[in-house]
């Protein structure tokens, strides 16, 4: 009986102390934090992060790069990194504290509480290899981690060579008005076709589907987008730029050792979905394009001439100075093909071209059949092609794609045929074109004052700008601002356009581009007696006709919304018109206009005006342009000459 007692009392005293013991273990789980466990002692950590204060190497230019700071204070003490993502930073202050930052990477690394993908050895490998060659970092010393992400990653990412691209301007897209670059990172064998497997480097807005163009012109003005780093197939991007948009390539090779090439593809993927600010002048896919090759080449300067506007042009010319272009190659888009393949047949055979893309039957009919088995070839290729390029970016139509196969059909029925094509005649490569700002000094006389003008155009191109690197029929005009000091009045703004797009590219049988255009800005107007500066929106739509071999007349229907207080309406709407001929004479181009408006308060514009443009050099112009207008009341003239600077 006592030893029952005895015994029942032991197991008692164990219970209660096992219960003791676990609740101690809940109470330190709960009331103090989880410790950090690292491979290395704290005091190995602590040696390195004092050596690396001691080298300051958180100041080296590499480092500020793998972080994309930049420095915003005046002696290189405030930082600030261009990356809008908490998730890209370790150190809680690590996106304006480059030196915290980086202690909190070393110590990053040697952590073992952390495994896998999530480990930071995996997430951040550039600044791992980086931090390897600078701070002589044992790697014996830092725990073992298996990256599998990674790795898998790695196995479909090309990474011996790396090419720029360049899709030619795109008028019909407000993101590719410009033009557009990315990367292609290659094989260090060029296999030919095989480029198509490689790897694209875009960095691109955020844009949702929601969003139209207007939207996307402003949002991407005022910073409302976010913008990140993708890799893709290169396909991917030629089918898009290419067989959909009909935008030539330019691509150039790039002379990066692998070494060099490495740190790309290493910070590629550190930023993997991480954002970025995006802002449509500045801040954009191209300026993003040349922080990765400062990274890559430490001391080139790339960026820093890009403080107000990044145009995709001028830094694949910022590329150019840096010496970093190996090779250039021309790739024309299926568009330019058929073009060029429709100029080298006889002009009689369009007819039978457009009458076999409608219908096989026409193959049969004399026209066709006593011709030679070379030439008919030659029109069912060309017919073949136009059918695909019909078809391009539209939904798949049945009938067409009955069409096209009939067409291949009989094409494979000709024997093969091994004469050469004639080659595609390369133009000028858009990074030899004229600078995109432009400033001019004119003298001129309106409303029988004399005057002299300044002007500074922020980009691009106009109509009679010398078209050498650019798509001829294509003006962009951003930030243009004219201002006048008259002999009989103070200095005055006369221009602003905030926006001046036209597209005129010729129709034909087989193209038929919609000629367009979109002006909008305040200019000096004389309404009704009085010479004032108005606000207007003025655009319109109609079409393009080869006139010559350089020339072409066009014709748009136009509406204008106008504020000016000589009209009734706070806001006066008017349908107008504007019609033209534009002539290219190797260094001069000239440009004939006639257009006008008329108000619904009864008001009327009736102008004509002469502008002829001389190419000094690429850089350099003379511009004359005279200039007559009819009013209600009233009408004058405006005659000017400028010398006109590109940069």
């Amino acid at each position: 009986m006592q030893n029952s007692f005895y015994l029942d009392v032991m197991i008692f005293i164990r219970a209660t102390l096992k219960v003791a013991a676990i609740g101690y273990i809940f109470i330190l789980a709960f009331t103090r934090p989880f410790s950090v466990v690292y491979a290395a002692d704290d005091k190995h950590i602590a040696e390195l992060q004092s050596r690396a204060r001691q080298q300051q190497i958180w100041r080296s230019e590499e480092w500020l790069n793998l972080l994309h700071y930049r420095d915003v204070g005046d002696k290189g003490e405030i930082f600030e990194s261009e990356v809008n993502d908490d998730r890209f930073f370790i150190a809680t202050d690590g996106n304006t504290n480059p030196e915290s930052e980086l202690l909190a990477t070393i110590a990053a690394f040697y952590r073992t509480d952390i495994t896998g993908d999530e480990h930071a050895q995996c997430r951040y490998v550039a600044r791992l290899h980086w931090l390897k060659q600078n701070l002589a970092i044992d790697t014996a010393s830092l725990p073992v981690v298996r990256c599998d992400e990674y790795s898998e990653w790695r196995k479909h990412v090309r990474s011996d060579r790396v090419t720029l691209i360049f899709p030619a301007y795109h008028l019909n897209s407000p993101s590719s008005m410009f033009g557009h670059t990315l990367l292609r990172l290659d094989a260090a064998v060029d296999e030919g076709d095989a480029r198509w497997l490689s790897t694209a480097v875009n960095f691109g807005a955020n844009v949702t589907e929601d969003d139209n163009s207007i939207l996307y012109a402003y949002k991407g003005l005022v910073g409302g987008y976010s913008g990140v780093f993708i890799t893709d197939h290169y396909y991917k991007k030629i089918q898009e730029y290419g067989r959909i948009e009909h935008r030539d390539i330019w691509e150039y090779r790039l002379n990066l050792t692998a070494g060099e090439t490495e740190r790309i593809v290493t910070h590629l993927w550190e930023l993997q979905d991480i954002n970025f600010d995006y802002y449509y002048f500045d801040e954009n896919c191209s300026y993003r394009l040349l922080e990765l090759l400062e990274i890559a080449r430490p001391g080139i300067e790339l960026t820093d001439q890009f403080k107000v506007t990044a145009i995709p042009v001028d830094t694949v010319r910022a590329i150019e100075k840096a010496d970093m272009i190996e090779a250039k190659t021309y790739r024309p888009s299926p568009a330019t093909v058929l073009q060029h393949l429709l100029q080298q047949v006889p002009a009689e055979d369009h007819d039978l071209i457009i009458g076999l893309s409608l219908d096989i039957s026409k193959s049969t009919q004399e026209s066709f059949t006593v011709l030679p088995a070379s030439r008919q070839r030659a029109i069912v290729d060309i017919a073949y092609q136009y059918l695909r390029y019909q078809q391009t970016g539209k939904e798949r139509d049945p009938a067409i794609a009955r069409r096209s196969h009939q067409l291949l059909l009989l094409l494979n029925s000709y024997p093969k045929v091994t004469a050469t094509k004639a080659a595609i005649e390369q133009p000028v490569s858009p990074e030899q074109g004229h600078g995109s700002k432009r400033a001019t000094f004119g003298l001129g006389r309106r409303l029988d004052n004399d005057y002299a003008e300044l002007g500074f155009r922020m980009s691009f191109h106009d109509l009679e700008d010398n078209a050498h690197g650019f798509l001829r029929g294509a003006q962009i005009n951003i930030g243009n601002v004219q201002i006048r000091a008259e002999e009989n009045e103070s200095i005055r703004l006369y221009k602003l356009d905030l926006v001046d797009i036209f597209s005129v590219t010729p129709r034909t049988r087989f193209f038929k581009p919609l000629s367009w255009k979109v002006y909008a800005g305040l200019e000096r107007q004389l309404t009704r007696g009085v010479d004032q500066l108005t606000a207007h929106v003025t655009g319109g739509g109609g079409g393009s006709w080869r006139l010559l071999e350089n020339g072409q007349v066009y014709a748009l229907a136009t509406g204008r919304l106008e504020v000016n207080k000589q009209l009734t309406r706070a806001v006066e709407p008017a349908l107008g018109f504007a019609t033209g001929v534009l002539q290219h004479f190797g260094r001069s181009t000239a440009h004939l206009a006639l257009s006008g408006e008329h108000f619904l308060d009864g008001l009327y514009r009736l102008r004509a005006a002469y502008t002829q443009n001389f190419v000094i050099a690429t850089n350099h112009s003379v511009n004359l342009s005279a200039k007559y207008e009819w009013q209600d009341i009233e009408e004058f003239s405006d005659i000017r000459l400028n010398y006109q600077y590109y940069f």
